[in-house]
């Protein structure tokens, strides 16, 4: 049995991942109470293709605050069961999850007694920060469609086997903010350049011409063997601790050259040792998840 927790903050995107799991094949439960979760399972692991079952559960900040604080505990246990446990938590800035409020005029479950949005919204992340740093994997949709997180859930959730550990490496602008999802993130600003050599400024890193500069660049070459090696080494480790998801986030100024060559050309060397490896190039227009 495979059991997928679908956590995090309202308005982040939890809707859409239980849609995009329940169109894979899962059974989907929405807003469900954390008390009731063994409950559920120990339900569903009594019939016969229990081998065989999907089963995906919404969780939120609607629960009480002592089931919540006892997740963590029961997904130990839950795996020490046999059952394939894994906790995905979406989030997203105040700001945009503001905006989204705004439009859709929908009102957030903890605005009530008086208390503002931002103030409910604050509540919220509180409440959640446990379930947080017992997640497996986290998804920022801060500047994510909903066909990209779709991509997401059926490329990081969907598609890894088990006991396999799915490494995405993706690269970003300093300038639009550092990715809240990332567990190793690699400053590449100290590199040259491409963007102050005007033929090269309207190209990115997987032109041609750009690639060709930056690996003329000796601290281009020093950073990309030092942060390979860094990944060799403890991608295994991470491995052997049973961990499902790794995410590496390569940064540069603008997002456009250095770091979007460096994190395909880490993929391209990661891949002859270790599956599956995927990218994401976060200032890239119209770049979705991909395995290449």
């Amino acid at each position: 049995m495979r059991l997928i927790i679908v956590s995090g903050l309202s308005g982040s995107g939890k809707s859409i991942a239980l849609h995009v799991l329940e169109d894979l094949g899962y059974y989907c439960i929405d807003n469900m109470p954390a008390a009731l979760l063994k409950s559920v399972v120990d339900e569903v692991t009594s019939e016969k293709d229990e081998s065989t079952c999907l089963l995906a559960v919404g969780v939120d900040a609607r629960s009480r605050h002592e089931n919540l604080e006892a997740l963590p505990q029961l997904i130990e246990e839950l795996r020490q069961q046999g059952i394939q446990t894994e906790l995905l938590f979406l989030q997203s800035s105040d700001d945009v999850l503001l905006k989204r409020y705004s439009e859709t005029h929908r009102r957030h479950p903890l605005a009530e007694h008086g208390t503002a949005l931002r103030g409910a919204i604050k509540n919220e992340r509180e409440m959640l920060s446990l379930i947080l740093n017992s997640a497996d994997l986290i998804i920022d949709t801060s500047r994510t469609s909903i066909y990209e997180l779709g991509d997401v859930i059926r490329e990081r959730i969907d598609r890894r086997s088990t006991s396999v550990l799915s490494v995405l490496i993706e690269s970003f602008g300093f300038k639009n903010g550092i990715p809240a999802d990332a567990d190793f993130v690699f400053d590449l600003r100290c590199l040259p350049n491409p963007y102050w050599t005007l033929k090269l400024r309207g190209l990115t890193g997987r032109d041609q011409e750009v690639t060709s500069f930056l690996d003329a660049q000796p601290g281009f070459v020093a950073m990309y063997e030092d942060i390979l090696a860094f990944l060799q080494r403890w991608i295994p480790e991470y491995k052997d601790m049973h961990r499902g998801y790794l995410t590496v986030a390569l940064g540069c100024t603008g997002g456009q050259h250095r770091s979007v060559y460096m994190t395909d050309k880490l993929a391209g060397a990661l891949r002859e040792s270790h599956e599956p490896i995927l990218t994401r190039h976060n200032e890239l227009p119209n770049h979705p998840l991909n395995k290449g």
